[in-house]
């Protein structure tokens, strides 16, 4: 998984770069809000780069990643 210089994992809008996809993402759409560089594998809380670094934030990152996990096999 991609990570930033402090090891917090990029997910989404964090990954792309200069409007280019991360590399060997091989989906035709952009990550969904918290996925991770590997479709499909999504990331909540503490861990994600750009989090609040709080309980309740991450209960509801994770509901969230939830809503996208259904979207994904939705498309699979």
């Amino acid at each position: 998984m991609e990570r930033d210089r402090q090891g917090f994992v990029l997910t989404g809008p964090d990954l792309i770069v200069e409007r280019k996809r991360p590399k060997g993402w091989t989906i035709d759409r952009d990550p969904f809000l918290l996925e991770t560089n590997v479709p499909g594998i999504f990331a909540a809380g503490d861990v994600r780069y750009g989090s609040v670094k709080r309980v309740a934030s991450g209960v509801g990152e994770g509901a969230i990643a939830v809503q996208f996990v259904h979207r994904y096999l939705s498309k699979v």
